[in-house]
């Protein structure tokens, strides 16, 4: 049997520490026997662990991250937390023996504190990603994707990433039809179309308060469904399109063309979100001109399809 350590440090992220425990728990052999074996430790069995809403004593410490065939890192509500004396040790020589080890969103801070993840591509929340790359400098940190397998070292996005991530680590010790069945008793699709991306809220890049830039934004936010070019964006500003291209980049970080192509996507957002309208008549009204290129560009953005986007965000006002 599987044995999986699930290793809970203080200030615990409840529901990251429930995925893994969850998906492997229902993971079943063709005869019905449970698949894995799964253990929560902490640095020393017995320890209280600070879970936000309650508290939990964990049964093991760390040596039972030896005997582990695979560690799961769950999130801290504080990632910046240093490690606990102990546990960057116990998980390198995890690691060193072969032991695959996984994080579930920002406890892919821990698990980079180690160094294990130096050199390779990682993810995390996509709120946390910038931390992550600022504090980890020789880890790759990509924030659209819902999970990064290295082979030996894993990481997730958001909590419920972590879900995907251990289905796909059941898959891979099982076979799919083991994963399938787990994923049907989590009620959930066994691969989700799209990546961390779709939720991510893209803000427009501002800019500062009382600068000669915002009444041109809030003109552009007005008429974004407007077939606007370069020199239209400049007559209205009163410039030639070299002056405004170099206003609007020291003001806003951004060009004006491409602040109005993601203002385009967050109105086609809006609408996928809150109407029935056909793809075809919300390319026209969210200023792409063509289905193709609002398909186009909204896949290159948020990183699905709009019908992929308008299935998982839709709510009741739309239906």
């Amino acid at each position: 049997m599987h044995t999986v350590a699930v290793l809970a440090l203080d200030q615990v992220i409840p529901f990251d520490l429930a995925a893994p425990i969850d998906t492997f728990g229902w993971a079943r052999l063709p005869d019905g026997r449970p698949a894995y074996r799964t253990r929560v430790c902490s640095v020393a069995a017995g320890d209280e662990v600070n879970a936000g809403a309650f508290t939990l004593r964990a049964p093991h410490g760390l040596e039972a991250l030896a005997e582990a065939d695979t560690i799961v890192l769950p999130g801290r509500s504080d990632p910046s937390l240093p490690l606990p004396p102990g546990v960057a040790r116990a998980l390198r020589a995890a690691a060193a023996n072969g032991t695959r080890i996984a994080s579930v969103c920002v406890g892919a801070f821990v698990l980079a504190a180690t160094g294990l993840l130096d050199g390779l591509r990682a993810t995390t929340h996509w709120r946390a990603a910038a931390e992550l790359a600022a504090r980890h400098p020789a880890v790759t940190v990509d924030p659209n994707v819902l999970y990064v397998d290295n082979g030996q070292f894993l990481t997730s996005a958001g909590a419920a990433a972590a879900l995907d991530m251990c289905l796909h680590m059941v898959r891979r010790d099982l076979g799919s039809a083991v994963a399938a069945d787990a994923a049907r008793l989590s009620v959930m699709p066994l691969e989700r179309e799209g990546g961390q991306a779709q939720f991510i809220v893209h803000p427009q890049p501002p800019a500062p308060a009382g600068t000669t830039m915002e009444p041109l934004l809030a003109w552009l936010e007005e008429n974004a469904e407007r077939a606007l070019t370069l020199e239209d964006i400049a007559a209205r500003a009163g410039t030639s399109t070299r002056t405004l291209n170099r206003r609007f980049r020291e003001q806003t970080g951004t060009t004006p063309l491409q602040w109005l192509h993601l203002a385009r996507v967050r109105r086609a957002q809006y609408l996928l979100e809150t109407t029935t309208h056909p793809v075809e008549r919300i390319a026209t009204q969210a200023g792409f001109g063509s289905p193709t290129a609002f398909r186009e560009r909204f896949k290159r953005v948020v990183g699905t399809s709009p019908q992929a986007y308008r299935r998982a965000f839709q709510g009741e006002r739309a239906a």
